[in-house]
């Protein structure tokens, strides 16, 4: 692991939730959230403290690597998350997906 700033990679199915979400005026203030969170991922990365960052043990990441939750919302019905892996190289983080926590 390396230190901020990180390259963060995005999944097919990432891109396509952010593409969701700049396709329609309504899920602006969503966008926004989540904008800021990449931003914090990226640039003060997963240990600042707002992102509640850890390892999410309920599914495994891609080719058995670790994956990582990081918040975009709290304390809302349905909150957002960013789930995530470190690499492939180091200081890149590739974002799995972005939703609803389940």
């Amino acid at each position: 692991m390396s230190a901020p700033p990180f390259e963060l990679l995005f999944s097919d199915e990432a891109n396509k939730v952010l593409d969701d979400l700049e396709a329609k005026n309504q899920y602006a203030p969503k966008l926004r959230k989540v904008n800021k969170a990449l931003d914090l991922l990226e640039q003060a990365g997963p240990s600042y403290p707002g992102l509640r960052s850890h390892a999410y043990h309920s599914v495994p990441g891609p080719d058995g690597a670790t994956l990582w939750e990081s918040y975009v919302e709290n304390k809302t019905p349905s909150a957002w998350r960013i789930w995530w892996i470190y690499g492939p190289d180091d200081g890149q983080l590739s974002v799995v997906t972005i939703g609803p926590h389940p």
